[in-house]
């Protein structure tokens, strides 16, 4: 089993669409893959069909640590394809994880999971957080959607100085541009360089695109909005990164 995490400190930048689009590829290329909806807003459960307090008094019991993370498990209308939906009490995770001082809480729950799934999926919420050391330190690799403006290049330094000062290194954390308008002369610049903070940036990038936006209205990953699209074939290209980096 594989554990890749969509993370960034910033909100905004397509961290849950990239993570569902991903999820969904994977699960239809024949991988089992399970999507973790961690970020307590819930729009990857909303994409997905879920509604995000589905499990409710369950999302509760597993920060109190009273109900294995396998019971929250829910079916998507995809084959191979399982999700478990947010819940506003994961905004205690935090704190939970700080009260235990359990520094692989985040591993121990997703360990028994291996036998059914050959992915977890991590949508993170937006944050350098107690939850955040945890997901740097059980996710195989971090993917890490940057808007290419100078704003979001600084908080990709920020994100890179955060897991330096914890100690983990920041090789399993791959950059990959995302909302990308090439009407915009700073996109183009960001586009074209191949220097600076982004150097080693993964090659696929998403576009600035109404299929993504209409996630939200549809409720379903791109691919079933306009499966020929620039947003869909940008999102299968990503995939194809993702599972070379991640050798799944």
């Amino acid at each position: 089993m594989r554990v890749i995490a969509f993370h960034n400190l910033k909100g905004g930048v397509g961290k849950t669409a990239a993570a569902v689009n991903i999820a969904y590829l994977a699960a239809e290329s024949g991988v089992p893959t399970l999507l973790w909806d961690l970020d307590a807003q819930g729009a990857a459960s909303w994409y997905l069909g879920e509604a995000p307090d589905i499990v409710g008094e369950k999302a509760a019991r597993l920060v109190k640590g009273k109900t294995p993370v396998g019971q929250m498990i829910q079916p998507t209308a995809y084959d191979r394809l399982d999700l478990i939906p947010a819940h506003p009490s994961f905004r205690n995770l935090d704190l939970r994880l700080e009260k235990d001082g359990d520094k692989h809480a985040l591993r121990d729950w997703l360990k028994p999971l291996s036998e059914d799934y050959g992915l977890i999926v991590l949508d993170c919420p937006p944050s350098l957080s107690r939850l955040a050391e945890q997901i740097l330190e059980t996710a195989d690799q971090v993917f890490v959607p940057i808007i290419p403006s100078w704003l979001s290049l600084n908080s990709w330094e920020q994100l890179v100085e955060f897991a330096n000062e914890k100690k983990m290194g920041h090789k399993k954390m791959h950059p990959f541009l995302s909302m990308v308008d090439r009407r915009k002369k700073v996109h183009q610049e960001i586009l074209a360089t191949k220097k600076g903070p982004l150097k080693g940036r993964m090659h696929a990038f998403i576009p600035y695109a109404s299929d993504v936006e209409k996630m939200g209205e549809n409720r379903c990953p791109v691919d079933r909005i306009r499966a020929r699209g620039p947003a869909a074939i940008a999102y299968r290209l990503l995939w194809n990164e993702v599972r070379k980096v991640t050798r799944i």
